[in-house]
């Protein structure tokens, strides 16, 4: 487990909105029995006046997604699927994105 790893939504009930949930939380934490996680959605779900800053967008297989910062969520690491992505290459649109939410700059 990694910050900036992306997971599968381990829940049935919200895979098809949801299908993946992004770890946003410090290595350093890795000890604690959860994780914060923000989901991504496929772009064309996200609402038409999404905020580019605080919901970057990635292409993920070939597949739009984008990450919706104002549902961010604490969860269990024992109920994350699997591992599929590592996101840390955008490392500076997802920061910006939470200090955008968090100071709205």
């Amino acid at each position: 487990m990694g910050q900036f790893c992306v997971y599968i939504n381990p829940n049935p009930a919200t895979r098809v909105q949801y299908p993946y949930l992004l770890d946003i939380q410090s290595a350093l934490l890795s000890e604690l029995r959860t994780t914060i996680v923000i989901p991504l959605t496929p772009s064309k779900l996200a609402a038409p006046m999404r905020m580019t800053r605080l919901n970057p967008t990635f292409d993920i297989d070939g597949k739009s997604f984008t990450v919706m910062t104002q549902e961010i969520a604490g969860i269990d690491r024992n109920q994350l699927g699997a591992q599929t992505y590592n996101l840390s290459s955008y490392r500076s649109e997802i920061i910006a994105a939470l200090d955008f939410i968090l100071s709205g700059i």
